[in-house]
């Protein structure tokens, strides 16, 4: 039921003056309006929080990346990849950080200076490094060249020939050198008495042609353009390589988990005949992209979907992309999974609502409480100032009896001002919250009833003469005395 406040203001308030000439004092708040507005404002605030934490939760995240050394196929496909991430603008971007090579890489997320890393399986792995993605597949090359004028020897077929006879090694990192020991020891030769000699990539060519090595080796993806240059420079001047075989791939594999048997198909070097003429075994190592362990599992998972959405986006200028695979999910993982990737590989990622619907829905249920509360203990505040004006209802009750009986206008003009203030004290309460509209309802049905007993009384009390009245408030006097 809406109610007209000036209705009640306009009602006298002191014995026949009207109090409509007056300024009318302010019309207060509906109680339900108020508490409509403090929901509205709740529920704003809920709105606004969620959308905040989705923001903060879903805002582009800029993940720094080791990779070297500078010029490698590693460093061209981390561009390619800033690149993509940067154009399919998604959760993820990347940061590239410039290292002289796996080792340094390492060492950066060892130190946690960088947020993933790109690391040589076969080299010591920090601590704090679990898998994403296996990058690419590296195999091991070894071939012979036979050699010239005064340098030409006995053929070298075998590795188990090779004591006594220089070995080259392309590239400058010592994980090839390493690498070679592995299998000389698999072997049964002493690597101390083999001449281990190393050439960067750029100077292969020229070591081939003046005969520095008997023997060399090259690590890289089967399709890798260096080992296929140097198997080239080899072939050169009549020269026909010799691929040197791993036989023992399986052993090495199995006392060295970081490596895997693995074959050089035939031609894969092209040539005429083909370079390999028959299938090699060999063995093979990875290089993977490694995550620090703290980081986020949202963050991983939505860098690893990104990185294998994009991975066909690179096929035509790194053929090697297709060769991305996802990591090891076993427990017995040489490296161990991510969380974050092994979601994404599993099928089980998680979305945003998935994650935070525990946290939105306690957050409601305590906000819900923490109002009941609120309003509660509001409400237990106005007790006393509700149990007052109920006492001032039935104060207004009784005058409406005794004005009936009453036998003097001063006395209604009495019961009147009475009545003002009880309309004050009960506007008050309204404005405060401490009575709801139903009561304020039920207050103005008394106070019609009051005026209206008060004027009747007031206009029978007019009609009669001076001195009746007289006599009847005396006689009312006596009556009490």
């Amino acid at each position: 039921m809406k109610l007209s406040l000036k209705r009640l203001f306009g009602r006298s308030m002191t014995g026949d003056s009207n109090l409509a000439e007056a300024p009318p004092p302010p019309s207060p708040r509906s109680a339900a309006r108020k508490t409509a507005l403090v929901s509205l404002a709740l529920v704003l605030a809920i709105v606004g929080a969620l959308a905040g934490g989705y923001y903060f939760a879903m805002r582009p995240v800029t993940l720094k990346i080791a990779v070297g050394p500078a010029n490698s196929d590693d460093v061209k496909v981390v561009q390619a990849l800033t690149q993509a991430f940067a154009q399919s603008k998604g959760f993820v971007r990347l940061r590239p950080v410039q290292t002289d090579g796996a080792t340094a890489s390492a060492d950066q997320l060892a130190e946690s200076k960088v947020d993933l890393a790109i690391v040589r399986g076969d080299l010591d792995v920090p601590k704090n490094a679990q898998a994403v993605a296996t990058l690419r597949k590296n195999v091991v090359v070894l071939w012979s060249v036979p050699g010239k004028g005064k340098k030409k020897g006995a053929k070298i077929t075998k590795i188990s020939q090779l004591a006594g006879h220089r070995v080259g090694v392309v590239g400058r990192t010592a994980a090839n050198v390493n690498l070679l020991k592995v299998i000389l020891q698999q072997y049964g030769v002493d690597p101390a008495k083999v001449e281990i000699v190393q050439f960067p990539a750029s100077e292969v060519a020229e070591a081939i042609k003046a005969q520095k090595a008997d023997v060399y080796l090259a690590a890289g993806p089967v399709n890798s353009k260096i080992t296929a240059d140097a198997i080239a420079a080899s072939a050169k001047d009549g020269g026909s390589p010799t691929f040197l075989a791993i036989d023992s791939a399986d052993a090495i594999a199995q006392n060295h988990p970081v490596y895997e048997a693995s074959e050089i198909p035939a031609g894969t070097y092209g040539g005429s005949p083909d370079r390999p003429e028959d299938e090699v075994k060999t063995i093979s190592f990875s290089h993977h992209v490694v995550a620090r362990k703290g980081l986020s599992e949202t963050t991983v998972a939505a860098f690893t979907r990104q990185l294998f959405a994009v991975r066909q986006q690179l096929l035509t200028d790194f053929p090697q992309a297709a060769k991305i695979e996802t990591p090891d999910t076993d427990k017995d993982a040489v490296i161990p999974v991510h969380p974050g990737a092994a979601a994404f590989v599993d099928g089980e990622e998680k979305t945003f609502l998935d994650k935070y619907s525990d946290y939105i829905w306690w957050s409601l249920m305590a906000l819900s409480a923490t109002g009941s509360l609120g309003a509660w203990f509001a409400g237990y505040l106005k007790k006393d100032e509700r149990d007052n004006n109920s006492h001032l209802r039935e104060r207004l009750l009784d005058m409406l009896t005794a004005a009936r009986k009453s036998e003097t206008i001063d006395e209604l003009d009495q019961m009147q001002a009475e009545a003002d203030g009880i309309l004050r004290d009960t506007l008050r309460c309204y404005d405060h919250g401490a009575i709801e509209e139903g009561a304020l309802a039920a207050f103005n049905i008394a106070l019609d009833q009051f005026h209206a007993a008060v004027a009747d009384r007031k206009a029978v009390l007019s009609s009669l003469p001076q001195n009746l009245q007289r006599a009847g408030a005396q006689f009312r006097a006596a009556g009490n005395a």
